[in-house]
């Protein structure tokens, strides 16, 4: 595996690669990787010619007092998981390379980006389309993988590579999970063994609502109210949202009648914690 540094390196190596007819496949993450990572990776491995995974923690995706001076990072640990996997290159831009002095220019998708989690990150999905926009246009991957677990995050990428025509396939892979049904994300790790153990909560009260659902129950009000309380009974837990909604356009649903879309987000400890799940009426 061959480390690269530098934008013009990076987009340089995958020149040649596309002019020799290889295809690329490309793992955009922020590091501190975990099985769902790698899940991505090996999808990757079995799709594409050569495997390109990124790592870098975007401060254009956080807003004021987030977490992005305590974001985890471990290169070391990284590097070694992916070079196990089998990975050709790792591209670890420095901040000042992806955003040099005086940048200005940011790529935004419409109305995707005001549901669910842009309500309470109302810059983040922004900073999201610009930096994978940017990460695109340096490697130009013949696909992109990305998590089921940010679903809105892939949705609106999604969007962003049609209305742009951009010659990428995106590829969502479902979400891994620990062995009680949480969740595989960096930021588990800023939580304690309690809080996991409430954390794993937010996965029960979704498991609950497709239950729910699929055995006819199509009032979203209803679900909402009981997963609210469930997840209540778990100590440390400061919800965000719960919704239950379309899952092309992420617009709240109050009559299921088809495929739904089950969200939410909530604070335990220093963590803020998305999780989803899709049902639909049978």
């Amino acid at each position: 595996m061959k480390l690269i540094k530098t934008s013009k390196e990076m987009h340089e190596l995958a020149s040649n690669i596309r002019v020799k007819g290889k295809t690329i496949g490309l793992v955009p993450t922020m590091g501190y990787l975990h099985d769902g990572h790698l899940s991505l990776v090996e999808e990757a491995k079995k799709r594409s010619d050569v495997v390109v995974v990124s790592i870098f923690v975007n401060p254009a995706q956080f807003g004021p007092g987030e977490d992005l001076k305590k974001y985890p990072k471990d290169l070391a640990r990284d590097k070694a998981l992916l070079k196990s996997f089998g990975v050709d290159f790792l591209f670890c831009p420095k901040v000042n390379d992806i955003y040099p002095e005086g940048f200005n220019t940011f790529v935004e998708v419409k109305d995707l980006p005001d549901k669910l989690c842009g309500r309470s990150r109302p810059a983040h999905f922004r900073g999201v389309t610009t930096i994978v926009a940017k990460l695109f246009n340096i490697i130009s991957p013949t696909c992109a993988f990305f998590g089921e677990k940010d679903y809105q995050q892939q949705l609106i990428i999604k969007r962003m590579v049609k209305d742009l025509g951009l010659p990428v396939e995106v590829i969502s892979l479902p979400t891994v999970r620990e062995f009680d049904g949480l969740a595989m994300s960096s930021r588990n790790n800023y939580l304690s063994n309690k809080q996991k153990t409430s954390a794993a909560s937010l996965y029960r009260a979704l498991s609950f609502a497709r239950q729910e659902i699929e055995g006819g129950e199509k009032g979203s009000g209803k679900i909402i109210s009981q997963m609210r309380a469930l997840i209540k009974k778990n100590p440390g837990i400061k919800i965000d949202y719960l919704a239950i909604v379309d899952p092309q356009t992420l617009r709240d649903v109050k009559t299921i009648k088809g495929p739904a879309l089950i969200a939410i987000a909530a604070y335990i400890g220093k963590a803020r914690l998305i999780d989803n799940i899709l049902a639909s009426v049978k």
